[in-house]
């Protein structure tokens, strides 16, 4: 299948197939790992169906996940950090089965290994920088974080190697110049030290640790250090059989050469997050030079050699979720393949992180979504205009339905509508249309910006006309806004849409003259009634009939007036009930002063909502009523333009009861605006 065949890298196809399964043996995983390793360009040539009948169901479905994996290509980045961090993410994420992951590790690090031998034929350098920037955002973070040190260490030395070619050459000169010496160097640290370990009774073995330039490089970079001052250029690890024993030990060491401060980290009795454990310390060795030294059991050095990675959170310095730390712990326990192989098919399978999908824009960004993300989700994620233009959406190159559950790894392409807005069914959560947040906040938003549009344009309307019929057509809004006291034009319309500013107030304004500030009532001297158990008192006269006034409903304690009516005994209306204020202008003569009564009453209000329509508004507006133990005795509603107005009349005891009713209002869901009528 594979004769003839070449990689776009210009790499043989079969070469790399030996190459990637070479690596997948030496690190341990299970035979159909590796024939699916052997089997990673098999389903580019023939149906999945044909290798499952040759090879079994496990064996197609991890080629399967192999290409999937391999069609992921990283486009250019905004935010590279954040971008990495999804990516990695999104990995081990799209894919059932962490082996996929693993082969496709073996793939790149055999990638590498092939423009290595290459020596500047075959790719071009451009493109080396690019697999290995590639390798070393993605790849080698992920080899870290499921602890495949051999091919992490791989990846990252032949990465520095193509992007500081440089940088490489000197420290690979300054750590091979040393070579010789360094080796005799360890070997007599490696004497002295199992001399001293022999005469404490700790049977251990002892070696050098290979170094590696990138960790050098990493070094020297992050503690802005010399290439004479890193610890760890010479370095000792000390393998002993118990716990007790890596203490004894420790004491050892430190007997026989110069601990130095701040260089000790004890992983033994405090493990890191991902249960690496071990002892770290730094030593002034033989001949004043420093030494680096780890000290562990056997169990400890299987673990963090081939189980877990020992340092992820420490190098790469990334946030994560709890949850996603807890995932990525469970799959790191189950890289002890080496012990448990025959569990493999049956474990791996739950190896999914359920709680956030990853998709690909068409140009091969990546973007993070709450599971049951749709496209509309996806759209709003992208940008808010996108989103309220949204009409389809192709899920790899496929129509799809609006509502459509997005899953990793798919690229997905939104249709949209030159203008238009978002449909209101969107927000309702039983059609499943929207499940992130954000996008539903944008809607929201949406609506509301039309709503008070709306109002604004029915605003203007009455402006324009009233100019029309003044014959002031071109006359400057600014200024009429400015003599009215609002800052813009917009703020006028909206005023007079909602029956805070009249007409008459609007033609003296058009004229050019400041309309009046609103006379104080005239006051009158009260003679003060006895104070009894009713509802008011009213000054100025005795045994007198009241009623509170219907076009303003006061609720005590509103500022209150009484007007002396024919045969209807004293209206009593707020002090700023426009009302009030015309009869005041024909006869001040009829009114006298009011107050409230101490006794307790019911007062009658009306309420207006303004809200945008949905299935349920006046059910939830019920409801919160009557929380609050207020009696509904009446509701008008009309519904425009996906807007609802509505009118509630309640009785209230007092005004901190109307004012609790109005904020619980406010909060529901679509709710714009909550006044007095």
């Amino acid at each position: 299948m594979y004769a003839g065949q070449v990689l776009s890298t210009g790499e043989p196809t079969w070469a790399h197939a030996l190459g990637l399964t070479a690596n997948l043996a030496a690190i341990g995983l299970d035979a159909p790992g590796r024939i699916a390793g052997l089997l990673f360009a098999a389903p580019k040539h023939v149906e999945l169906e044909k290798i499952k009948d040759q090879f079994g169901a496990e064996i197609a479905s991890l080629a399967a996940g192999v290409e999937k994996l391999y069609q992921l290509r990283i486009a250019t980045r905004a935010n590279p950090t954040e971008q990495n961090e999804v990516l990695r993410k999104m990995v081990l994420g799209m894919v059932e089965d962490v082996r996929v992951v693993l082969i496709r590790l073996a793939s790149r690090t055999q990638t590498l290994r092939w423009f290595a031998r290459q020596k500047g034929e075959g790719a071009s350098s451009s493109e080396r920088a690019l697999y290995a920037r590639e390798t070393l955002d993605i790849y080698s973070p992920l080899a870290n974080r499921l602890g495949v040190a051999q091919l992490k260490w791989e990846m990252e030395d032949l990465s520095f190697r193509f992007l500081e070619p440089e940088l490489y050459k000197r420290i690979a000169g300054m750590l091979d110049e040393k070579r010789l010496e360094r080796e005799h160097y360890i070997a007599r640290a490696i004497a002295a030290l199992t001399q001293e370990l022999e005469a404490a009774g700790v049977k251990g073995e002892i070696y050098g640790r290979p170094k590696h330039i990138y960790s050098i490089w990493n070094k020297m970079r992050a503690k802005s250090l010399d290439f004479s001052q890193v610890y760890d250029v010479r370095a000792l690890r000390v393998i002993v059989p118990s716990v007790k024993d890596c203490y004894t030990a420790l004491g050892v060491v430190h007997n026989l050469w110069q601990p130095i401060p701040k260089e000790f980290d004890d992983y033994i009795s405090r493990p890191k997050g991902n249960l690496y454990q071990s002892l770290h310390t730094a030593v002034v060795g033989p001949e004043d030079k420093t030494v680096e030294v780890q000290i562990r059991t056997e169990e400890m050095h299987r673990h963090a050699e081939f189980g877990v990675a020992a340092h992820w959170r420490y190098k790469e310095k990334v946030k994560t979720s709890e949850a996603f730390e807890q995932k990525i712990a469970w799959l790191r326990e189950l890289l002890a393949w080496r012990d448990e192989v025959a569990d493999w098919a049956s474990t791996t399978k739950k190896a999914q992180l359920d709680d956030t999908v990853y998709v690909l824009t068409p140009q091969g960004k990546v973007i993070d979504l709450p599971a049951g993300s749709t496209p509309i989700d996806f759209a709003y994620a992208l940008h808010s205009d996108l989103g309220h233009r949204c009409r389809g959406a192709r899920v790899d190159g496929q129509i799809v339905p609006l509502d459509t559950p997005l899953a990793s790894g798919q690229r997905v392409e939104i249709v949209t509508a030159k203008s238009g807005g978002p449909s209101r069914d969107w927000l309702n959560a039983e059609r499943g249309f929207v499940r992130s947040a954000r996008a539903r906040q944008k809607i929201r938003q949406w609506f509301n910006a039309k709503a008070h549009a709306e109002t604004v344009a029915a605003g203007r309307a009455v402006v324009e006309k009233e100019l029309k019929r003044e014959g002031a057509a071109h006359a400057s809004l600014d200024t009429l806004a400015e003599r009215l006291g609002f800052k813009k034009p917009d703020e006028l319309f909206v005023a007079l849409a909602r029956d805070e500013v009249n007409l008459r107030q609007l033609q003296i304004a058009m004229r050019g003259v400041e309309p009046p500030a609103p006379a104080a009532l005239p006051k009158v001297k009260p003679r003060t009634a006895p104070a009894k158990s009713g509802v008011l008192v009213v000054g100025g006269m005795d045994r007198l009939m009241t009623q509170l006034a219907k076009c303003c409903k006061p609720v005590p304690p509103d500022p209150i007036r009484g007007f002396v009516t024919r045969g209807k005994g004293v209206s009593v209306h707020r002090e700023d009930c426009a009302s009030l204020k015309r009869l005041a202008e024909r006869q001040p003569e009829r009114l006298i002063d009011a107050r409230w009564g101490e006794g307790p009453g019911s007062y009658t209000v009306e309420m207006a909502v303004t809200a945008t329509d949905r299935r349920g508004l006046l059910r939830d507006i019920g409801d919160a009523l009557a929380r609050e133990k207020i009696n509904v005795t009446a509701v008008r509603t009309q519904s425009r333009d996906e807007l609802a107005f509505m009118r509630f009349t309640f009785d209230v005891s007092d005004l901190a009861q109307l004012k609790r009713a109005f904020a619980i209002v406010r909060q529901l869901k679509g709710v714009i605006r909550v006044a007095r009528a």
